[in-house]
């Protein structure tokens, strides 16, 4: 090491920047050598394309270092250096983080060995190596494939559209639960299983790719169809299958696929395959998994207005529920076609999009959670609503939404009895509807907190019944006051004479359950006259009225009264 030092020191530091000119372009890391006697840096040409030096050959060199350096970072490398340059310490080895042209911090390793005066002892130059440590590997040791920045090669490799081919990405389903009940170790002997499973299904013009966790990537750039690539899916599922039963169902697990026809690319990039193909196969996944999903730009974009519609409710939710409007729907009596109430609906208006069907955003706001305040803001608009209009018809009473969501995870429960006493709201003139479901059923919790509200004189409505999970379980454990008829049940029973005495058959129950059976979606005379023969107490539908703000309402409703 005496000798290899002696030699090292005769060199002089401009032969060795003429030795980084000739390897730099063979190297994935950066070399570098740093002249301690002339206070001089230089690095690896290739640096300068992705860190903000303003050439690669530079003095001063801790100043400089200044500018790249991520600031927190800053002093522990000037403390290793002073140690260098004291006698102290002959290599250096660190983590720590420089910041790119973006001004984002990037990980780096940065070694180097010190190079003395062989009479002196006075450090010379250091020269030495620095590699980003954060960056994607280029190949996988678990499952034995090349990683995402060899495919990020291949890709890049192309200045212009792509072959003529397809990209197919693959998950496990449910991946997760194998690490938990066998084990990390086990889960990657797993990986490494499908791995080889898949590559038995492939012809040797195509390539596969371990992506980011539990995933994978085949590249096909030989004009493979459509096709081709679902039975290559298909053949794929078939080998994992027989692989799970050869493993004597240790692990049962079964595999989707998001297929990306690169026809239907417009955008020729790494960062875009990625994203398209990571889109399908959590599409597959989302329909039911074991399956294989053929990306369309239709579904993308009405995934990205779903997103889009995402980032608006929560600013909205944000801004005291801007663009969200409260719209009411005529209840009446059948018998005498007086309005006896509304049904409240919470509407939601942007600029971007214009008037959002509920069918769009109410299943965003359940997903994100941002059903729980959007709730108590419909709840406190209506019941103050019901107050205004009690003013004109004393027996109004109004009716308000509460999803399964509101209930099991806010105080819904409590806010409803504590505005039906801040508006001073007669309990018996608040209905509370909750949509039927499986959950609904079998939840005990809700079971308890539908009984309080009913202690406290709010009545209660099955919304939706006829369709879903129905079953008397529901009118023995909750016990409603009212049984909505959903509208695609009164569509079936105007058109079909068996559904027509079913529907006949849920009325008469009702009644002989002292409830009151409401029927939605009568849109014309006709299905008035014969929903009439059953005798149902209310009914709600286009015919009556559509939903529309309080103004509309008020002045059709409630200054006339509507017979």
């Amino acid at each position: 090491m005496d000798e290899l030092g002696n030699i090292l020191s005769d060199i002089k530091v401009d032969y060795l920047c003429d030795v980084i000119d000739i390897l730099y372009s063979c190297l994935d890391d950066y070399v570098y050598v740093y002249d301690f006697i002339n206070d001089f840096y230089y690095i690896s040409p290739t640096a300068v394309e992705k860190f903000p030096f303003k050439t690669n050959a530079f003095h001063e060199v801790v100043k400089n270092h200044e500018l790249f350096v991520y600031p927190p970072d800053l002093s522990s490398l000037q403390e290793d250096l002073n140690a260098i340059l004291a006698g102290m310490k002959s290599s250096h080895n660190m983590q720590y983080r420089w910041v790119d042209r973006n001004g984002r911090p990037v990980w780096i390793n940065c070694r180097g060995n010190v190079v003395r005066d062989k009479v002196s002892g006075r450090a010379l130059y250091m020269i030495g190596c620095v590699n980003e440590i954060g960056t994607h590997q280029k190949a996988d040791n678990i499952s034995g494939l090349l990683g995402l920045a060899s495919l990020k090669d291949l890709l890049g490799s192309y200045t212009g559209p792509y072959p003529d081919g397809f990209v197919l990405r693959l998950g496990p389903d449910d991946f997760k639960e194998i690490n938990e009940k066998l084990g990390v170790e086990y889960g990657d002997f797993i990986l490494f299983k499908i791995a080889e499973c898949i590559s038995k299904c492939l012809s040797s013009n195509q390539h596969l790719y371990r992506a980011t966790s539990d995933e994978f990537i085949i590249v096909d750039f030989n004009g493979g169809s459509q096709a081709d690539a679902i039975n290559l899916y298909k053949k794929i599922r078939r080998t994992i299958d027989n692989f799970v039963v050869d493993n004597h169902y240790i692990a049962v697990f079964t595999i989707s696929g998001g297929l990306l026809m690169l026809e239907s690319v417009e955008e020729y990039t790494f960062d875009n395959i990625l994203k398209l193909s990571e889109f399908a196969l959590t599409s597959a996944k989302k329909r039911g998994k074991n399956n294989c999903y053929v990306y369309t730009n239709e579904d993308y974009e009405i995934f990205l207005k779903r997103r889009r519609l995402t980032q608006l409710l929560k600013q909205s939710v944000d801004n005291d529920f801007k663009g969200f409007e409260a719209y009411f729907q005529p209840l009446f009596t059948l018998d005498t076609n007086d309005i006896y109430g509304a049904e409240a609906l919470m509407r939601y208006n942007t600029e971007e999009f214009g008037l959002v069907s509920p069918m769009e955003f109410i299943p965003i706001l359940e997903e994100t959670g941002l059903i729980i305040p959007a709730g108590k803001w419909i709840l406190h608009e209506s019941i103050k609503t019901c107050k205004r209009i009690k003013e004109h018809i004393p027996d109004f009473k109004i009716s308000i939404n509460v999803s399964y969501i509101q209930v099991v995870k806010s105080d819904i429960i409590d806010e409803i009895i504590n505005a039906v006493s801040m508006y001073e709201v007669n309990p018996n003139d608040v209905i509370i509807e909750l949509t039927e479901s499986g959950q609904m059923a079998s939840d005990s919790h809700i079971r308890k907190m539908w009984t309080k509200l009913k202690d406290h004189g709010i009545m209660v409505a099955l919304d939706d019944f006829g369709t879903g999970y129905s079953n008397f379980h529901y009118l023995y454990d909750l016990r409603p006051d009212i049984l909505k008829i959903d509208r695609s049940f009164t569509v079936q029973a105007l058109e079909n004479e068996y559904e027509f005495n079913l529907l006949k058959l849920i009325n008469d129950m009702g009644h002989s359950l002292k409830l009151k059976v409401c029927v939605e979606g009568i849109e014309n005379n006709n299905e008035l006259t014969r929903m009439k023969s059953l005798a149902p107490d209310y009914c709600q539908g286009y015919f009556f009225g559509k939903p529309c703000p309080y103004d509309a309402f008020h002045n059709q409703f409630v200054c006339g009264e509507k017979k």
